[in-house]
């Protein structure tokens, strides 16, 4: 029987907290969204149906119990919201704040296909565990009785952050190891402060920090210890880097006028932080009073575009060759930009970068379909066009490092995208005891899948890792 706090979408429409004026934010790098007042938020959790399928749960790639503690905040039952949301997430006010909630749980919500609005799952989880931060519901991380193994993890981001804190809870000694000087990976250093403020980041790692895990900060594996010399140090190593190599185009000139996304992206933050940044302090990564062009059409270019509006560029355009509904990143994040004063230049490609500033663009069209079903943009006999720009981002998406080399470690199975190889049930490398997760065994993904696989990661080392102490005892 359906509780008398729920179904409420009939009579209650979808409300999202009040974004602030596009003017007011496009000032600074806070979040733009203010946070429900519990009223608000105990409204929209109320306005979930509970079906019997729940296709949210279903969708989203941690299986979070969405209906279930959707009801609880209805009930005013937060403490109990909390604990249910974080029971499948490691960091559920992360989630909330930047999974493209639009294509996963609340683009598959049954009030939606209904045609009354999708309940607002994310701002709400958003709320559920900010307020627990608030009350001092999140407890700290225990870790379990000693085991006497200790495991390496390569990379603080997402998928080894929750690895690392699932193993300490399992009671191993974990020493996370990161070329960054703060950890987080681009939960830190790629996503702006608009979308993710950093203090959300870091009260996390401070958690895992103060839970006894080591982290090892400003370290290069490969340069300061080699792939070997950490197995044979740790009982077990997690490789969890992401992927950080640039896509780049190819095109022909360019100069120091053209840079890529991620470049732009850190030294952004690391402004944020406060850092001396001597690409942005001398002109090179700061968008001020330039024409700005963004190639790209993913969430990375939509990063891109709002931070240049922020920095206080003369003009943003955003060149895709794709048009709006074919393009890869969130549509809420394309209406964020439109909002903030981004100009879209649809079906078009840079052609040539001249040396005075031109940018050569061709138009594009909409071909056939190609082997995923996505029409591939061709070139439009229409002809080019030209546009001025004095920074060029390119944000084209991501491809792995060459990990082999990097590490000293030829032996590491890769895949010919350079993604590293992994038993499908295991999750073990080529090389026993090496496990790996996160975007360096799919390729560039979401935050959410990251932490699934820093979750599933954890419990497969943990077996292997039992298994292998009880051959250790026998052997004694």
């Amino acid at each position: 029987m359906a509780h008398d706090s729920m179904l409420k979408f009939v009579a209650r429409p979808q409300a999202y907290p009040a974004k602030r004026a596009a003017e007011a934010r496009a000032e600074d790098f806070a979040e733009i969204a203010a946070r429900y007042a519990p009223p608000a938020a105990e409204d929209q959790a109320g306005r979930c149906s509970q079906c019997g399928v729940p296709y949210c749960s279903v969708h989203c790639p941690l299986h979070n119990h969405i209906p279930d503690w959707l009801r609880l905040t209805a009930e005013g039952r937060l403490r109990e919201a909390y604990e249910l949301s974080n029971a499948t997430s490691t960091m559920p006010e992360i989630c909330g704040r930047i999974c493209p909630q639009d294509r996963l749980c609340e683009g598959n919500c049954v009030i939606e296909f209904s045609g009354h609005g999708a309940v607002t799952i994310g701002s709400v989880e958003k709320f559920i565990t900010d307020t627990a931060w608030e009350e001092g519901w999140v407890e700290p991380l225990v870790p379990g009785p000693a085991r006497g193994a200790s495991v390496a993890v390569i990379g603080a981001g997402p998928a080894g952050l929750t690895a690392a804190e699932y193993l300490r809870g399992h009671g191993y000694e974990v020493h996370v190891y990161d070329r960054h000087d703060r950890a987080g990976g681009l939960l830190t250093y790629g996503i702006p402060g608009f979308k993710l403020e950093k203090p959300v980041v870091m009260r996390r790692v401070e958690r895992l920090k103060a839970g006894g895990i080591v982290f090892h900060e400003g370290f290069d594996v490969g340069e300061q210890a080699s792939l070997d010399e950490l197995r044979r140090e740790h009982d077990a190593v997690l490789i969890a880097t992401g992927v950080y190599k640039a896509r780049a185009l190819d095109v022909a000139g360019g100069d120091d006028r053209v840079v890529a996304a991620l470049d732009y992206l850190i030294a952004s933050n690391r402004k944020g932080f406060g850092d001396a940044v001597p690409a942005f302090d001398q002109g090179a990564l700061d968008a001020a009073g330039k024409h700005v062009v963004v190639i790209g059409g993913g969430d990375t270019a939509m990063d891109c575009v709002r931070t240049a509006i922020r920095q206080g560029a003369a003009s943003v355009k955003c060149l895709y060759r794709r048009d709006r509904k074919n393009m890869p990143g969130s549509q809420r994040e394309v209406a964020n930009a439109e909002e903030e004063g981004a100009e879209f230049v649809w079906l078009s490609a840079p052609a040539a970068f001249e040396a005075d500033g031109t940018v050569r663009a061709r138009k594009m069209r909409l071909g056939a379909p190609d082997a995923s079903g996505r029409r591939a943009p061709e070139a439009d006999p229409s002809g080019d066009f030209t546009l001025h720009a004095d920074l060029v981002i390119q944000a084209l998406g991501f491809d792995p490092e060459d990990l082999p080399t990097l590490f000293g470690a030829p032996e590491l199975g890769v895949s010919r995208w350079g993604t590293v190889l992994v038993d499908g049930k295991t999750l073990m490398t080529s090389l026993d005891g090496v496990f790996a997760a996160g975007d360096i065994v799919r390729g560039a993904s979401l935050v959410v899948w990251a932490i699934r696989d820093g979750r599933d990661v954890a419990a497969t080392m943990h077996k292997w890792l039992k298994a292998k102490a009880k051959v250790g005892k026998v052997a004694a």
